[in-house]
């Protein structure tokens, strides 16, 4: 039998995958990888995968590596898909691919499989990345390809002895790592309709936070947090803490219309607590480390690479070398954000920095000024020169001034 590797979740639609695989010849290699999502049993997903009817069932801890190879550049580049959207499902994909193409190659499987469907972003992040690591690997897509419905497939699943949920199913496609959760389908899929209360599960309702807030200092090395009130964290350990401290004050809720990488508007419900606080006290400390042409230009490249994340470009020359761009940027951005949670938001309340361009002696207003005030009149010449010459020229605004002149 020819082998192939499945990215693989334990939930329904990859469980319904197995058989369907193995039904059209293949011998199935489950690998599931552990990226932080909240709740998730991974030793009874591997053994469901072995019930289902794979050969063998992987899983995979790559928390750590997740987050400092995929998470730690999104920081470093304040990344917000059209200015909201922390990525937190474009991101797994890369990593996901490339562990599957490595073990592809490892059991000489030929192909690689997925359970996206034909709607969404995934397929093409999940197929970009296989293209671009090996071409030769053929690619199933089971749930795209064969257009089962919820129904067609629960009826496949049970007639082949694919373990169902019991009860009433979620109404929600949910997708969760270390860095949040995304959640869409269902009553969400109506824009007029307000989430309900158990579409959220990582952040309490702002009515419901406490009446006091949380503080904390969060330091930066060279653009990425490192500890929080001195205590140095792996950045996975970080996020996962503050997730919890955060969501408790119900920071992090997003809920928006988004355009999708193949053409249509979604409804999308996303949770990232440990995000909002991070991005907010990364962009604080930008604020005071970056010169003022680089804090001008940079959010461009953040932009660029926002999108290019989202629409599966992440192994890309153009990526490569907007992070370079955004890596150089990022040497001076060191020192301690002091955080407020409270009521649904992360503020930053105070800030050094080693590198802190703040002069105080140059914005005090009080007698311990040391800006040269004559400077400023000659400055201010010199920069309005070349559109007072133009005016002198052509007078084009003293006319519109004096019409009848």
């Amino acid at each position: 039998m020819k082998k192939i590797v499945l990215a693989y979740s334990g939930g329904l639609d990859t469980s319904v995958a197995i058989p369907w695989l193995i039904d059209k010849g293949y011998a199935v290699i489950a690998v599931a990888l552990d990226v932080g999502q909240p709740d998730a049993d991974m030793p009874a997903i591997q053994a469901k995968a072995k019930q289902v009817g794979a050969i063998e069932s992987i899983v995979i801890d790559a928390k750590a590596e997740f987050a400092d190879r995929f998470v730690a550049p999104v920081i470093k580049s304040n990344a917000l898909y059209e200015g909201e959207y922390p990525l937190v499902s474009a991101l797994s994909r890369p990593l996901i691919i490339e562990k599957l193409v490595a073990i592809a190659h490892e059991q000489d499987a030929q192909a690689i499989a997925h359970g996206s469907t034909g709607k969404g972003n995934d397929q093409v992040r999940f197929e970009a990345a296989i293209h671009a690591l090996d071409p030769n690997l053929l690619i199933e897509a089971p749930i795209r390809d064969f257009h089962w419905s919820r129904e067609e497939e629960i009826d496949y699943a049970k007639d082949h002895n694919v373990p169902v949920p019991i009860g009433k199913a979620s109404p929600y496609s949910i997708d969760a790592n270390l860095w949040g959760r995304a959640n869409e389908a269902g009553v969400l899929e109506d824009p007029w309709t307000q989430a309900p209360a158990d579409a959220w599960t990582m952040t309490a309702p702002v009515e419901e936070t406490p009446d006091t807030p949380d503080f904390l200092e969060l330091t930066f090395e060279h653009g990425i947090p490192t500890a929080i009130d001195g205590k140095p964290l792996p950045l996975f350990e970080l996020i996962e803490h503050l997730n919890t401290l955060a969501g408790k004050h119900g920071i992090g809720r997003i809920d928006k219309i988004e355009n999708r990488l193949i053409g249509i508007k979604s409804r999308e419900v996303y949770e990232a607590p440990a995000a909002a606080v991070i991005m907010a006290a990364h962009k604080d400390l930008e604020n005071l480390t970056l010169e003022r042409d680089v804090a001008h230009y940079k959010p461009l490249i953040e932009q660029q690479l926002s999108t290019m994340i989202y629409e599966a470009k992440w192994i890309s020359p153009l990526f490569d070398a907007l992070m370079a761009f955004i890596d150089a940027t990022q040497s001076v951005v060191n020192g301690v954000v002091k955080m407020k949670l409270f009521k649904g938001q992360a503020t930053a309340v105070a800030r050094q920095s080693e590198n802190s361009l703040y002069n105080k002696d140059l914005a005090t207003y009080t007698s311990a000024d040391s800006f040269d005030q004559e400077a400023a009149a000659g400055f201010i010449k010199l920069w309005t020169l070349p559109a007072t010459v133009f005016e002198q020229v052509n007078h084009i605004h003293a006319e519109e001034m004096n019409p009848h002149d």
